[in-house]
């Protein structure tokens, strides 16, 4: 009999990992024999875990068993699982009842008022304070200029991933479209690990689900990363083409708020196009710019 809810997700999560593992450089001993599937076998990961066939294979099946820390940790070394898997494997084992850490729902997210006023401080530097769920908590003006204004849309739609994934204007947005909103995707998947009871994940996800065919594709694929660092490539309506490099810190005492801060290398078009934007989007110039349209004859 197969088990339900995080069960399932820790036995469908496997599966996929097993799937993408290359047999290759794994030290497991040569085998002529044909390969029906991609990926290794069950019982060589059960092997380079140091853990029954059985055993794996009904962790496979979504059986209703409860491995211990230090066979997950095997488990994760034998499918080569980079931090974000391993986490995610973690996060779903306690989701079905395991020993994690305790499993709780997302607390209401508050935003420090320093903290909002120090993204204000940030001139040519665009920020942007995510929370649970890629929850849009804060965006500073250069973050609006640059993306779109996250404060003007309803609570409920103020989401990343679902602005990545449903607007119009952020295919047109991102050069390399498919990768941002894939990578966006895989972030809220590592989130929901985390709290798997967490009724509006659950809503999101189901809207998404039912909204977007990428989403659905990229969602059954059961992809978890983290991009704590990066680069993006856009074509903005108004600067035109520019490439910002990203940094992201999770904040003491805030480990559900994550703050992300992009810039551009000094002396680069990219450069000179944040500072364009960042003068287009001041609101002194767009206050003149206002009060000059408004004159007669303008």
């Amino acid at each position: 009999m197969t088990g339900t809810g995080g069960h399932r997700e820790l036995a469908d999560f496997l599966r996929r990992a097993r799937a993408a593992r290359d047999p290759r450089g794994t030290g497991l001993p040569p085998d002529t024999r044909p390969r029906r599937v991609a990926g290794l076998r069950r019982e060589e990961v059960a092997m380079l875990a140091g853990v029954s066939t059985d055993y794996y294979t009904r962790l496979e099946q979504g059986r209703r068993i409860v491995p211990s820390a230090q066979v997950l940790d095997a488990i994760a070394r034998a499918l080569d699982l980079d931090e974000a898997g391993r986490t995610h494997l973690h996060d779903l084992v306690g989701g079905a009842g395991g020993r994690g850490r305790e499993r709780q729902r997302p607390p209401v997210a508050r935003v420090r008022h320093g903290l909002r006023q120090l993204l204000e401080t940030f001139d040519t530097q665009p920020a942007l304070l995510l929370g649970p769920r890629t929850d849009v908590l804060a965006a500073n003006r250069m973050a609006r200029a640059l993306f779109t204004d996250f404060d003007a849309m309803p609570a409920r739609e103020r989401y990343y991933a679902r602005w990545m994934l449903l607007s119009p204007q952020a295919r047109a947005l991102f050069v390399d479209w498919d990768q941002q909103a894939r990578s966006a995707v895989e972030a809220l998947r590592l989130d929901a690990g985390r709290t798997p009871d967490d009724d509006a994940t659950q809503k999101l996800v189901g809207e998404l689900s039912l909204a977007s065919p990428e989403f659905r594709q990229w969602w059954s694929e059961h992809q978890v990363h983290q991009r704590t660092f990066g680069s993006k490539r856009l074509n903005h309506p108004v600067v035109g083409a520019l490439t910002v490099d990203f940094e992201s810190f999770t904040l003491p005492g805030e480990p559900d708020q994550t703050l992300y801060l992009y810039s551009t290398p000094p002396g680069s078009p990219s450069r000179e196009a944040i500072e364009l934007l960042a003068s287009w989007s001041h609101p002194t110039a767009a206050g003149a710019d206002q009060k000059r349209r408004s004159q007669p004859g303008a």
